[in-house]
């Protein structure tokens, strides 16, 4: 008998310990938020000025986008159409690991300096690259740091209006609304809540005109600065090791199309694009164009034609996700140009146009 109620105390202390960690964040956000007297100008500008502030903590995304999931973009269909957790370090711009978690493991990118590398638990594999100055989004571009740099970059106090403060991972964050002007971009609004005393952005939504899309939310933060040992990376006994030359499709064709995409397109400025993948806009209005050989335009196109809403026309094949458009050209047996952002379907086309008209053909690399 003293066994059994020993036995029934044991369970009942874990059902507490487990009850007291779901609860938790519900928990922390009812804990009142402190008065936060700051204007929406003078807020932007210290979340603005917080753009590369050292932390580490724990981040989950949503995100509720069905993107088409062709093989080269798989990875980013994942990212926008589900759940991420990651745990952050984070020393400056050039100096972080991010640990993409998982049930079975972790991906981790650790980068320092122009050197990144990827970590895959369950294989054991290590794979060393530079940092390409052209990529496709990584799980770490949805930090809450760096959707709110990316989102507010060009933003001035005339383009936020304060939000009421909220409490986020323990702390009180009082919130800002970007509501883009431009009519190019497909973006309705977006939120942003910063730590009160630092401006380290804790929490963005992101929405189209249908309701949000993506969410990003530290729900753990420690503002010290991480230490080297946390963001370097040394190769366990016994992993393999590989070197890649390039990251992926969009850095694979910046550096080996002989082309260099124009420096204007649909309107929009160039955003330090000195290859053949044409980058375009700043913050909500952004659209990148990537040339595609015929393999992979082929297969992106077999994937677009059948998914739901795609629209076939003159330029291409357009497909809209939400707030994204997609639009390849061409048709089968000669490659295309591939134009994806958070713009508008005229845009895209218009983008489609003046890159493929203001392309320099530069020969072949050596």
């Amino acid at each position: 008998m003293t066994r059994g109620r020993g036995t029934g105390r044991r369970w009942l202390l874990v059902a507490l310990v487990a009850l007291a960690l779901t609860a938790g964040p519900p928990l922390a956000r009812a804990v009142p938020t402190r008065p936060v007297d700051i204007d929406a100008g003078t807020l932007l500008g210290r979340v603005q000025a917080a753009e590369d502030r050292p932390w580490s903590g724990l981040v989950e995304t949503t995100g509720t986008l069905a993107l088409p999931d062709a093989d080269q973009f798989s990875d980013v269909a994942a990212l926008f159409g589900g759940s991420t957790r990651m745990r952050v370090w984070w020393r400056d711009a050039d100096h972080w690991r991010v640990d993409q978690l998982s049930t079975s493991g972790e991906q981790d990118l650790v980068r320092t300096g122009d050197r990144t590398v990827r970590w895959d638990y369950e294989r054991l594999q290590a794979r060393f690259g530079e940092e390409p100055s052209v990529r496709l989004p990584r799980a770490a571009d949805l930090l809450p740091t760096e959707l709110a740099a990316r989102m507010l970059r060009g933003a001035g106090p005339d383009d936020v209006t304060r939000l009421p403060a909220r409490r986020v991972a323990d702390r009180t964050a009082p919130g800002l609304r970007l509501v883009p002007a431009s009519p190019r971009t497909t973006i309705d609004h977006v939120d942003v809540w910063a730590d009160a005393d630092t401006g380290l952005p804790l929490r963005v939504e992101v929405y189209d005109a249908s309701g949000r899309f993506l969410t990003s939310e530290a729900v753990d933060v420690d503002l010290a600065t991480p230490s080297e040992a946390r963001v370097s990376f040394t190769t366990p006994p016994g992993a393999g090791v590989e070197r890649d030359d390039v990251l992926d499709i969009a850095d694979a064709a910046n550096q080996y199309a002989p082309l260099i995409a124009p420096q204007r397109a649909g309107g929009l400025e160039a955003d330090g694009s000195n290859g053949a993948v044409g980058v375009y806009g700043t913050g909500p209005e952004q659209v990148v164009a990537i040339p595609l050989r015929d393999r992979e335009a082929d297969a992106l196109r077999d994937q677009l034609g059948v998914t739901p809403g795609a629209r076939q026309g003159a330029t291409g094949t357009r497909v809209t996700v939400g707030p994204l458009g997609v639009l390849l050209t061409g048709a089968e047996g000669e490659g295309g140009l591939l134009v994806a952002g958070t713009v508008t379907p005229p845009t895209l086309h218009a983008v489609a146009r003046d890159v493929i008209a203001g392309y320099q053909y530069v020969g072949v690399p050596q």
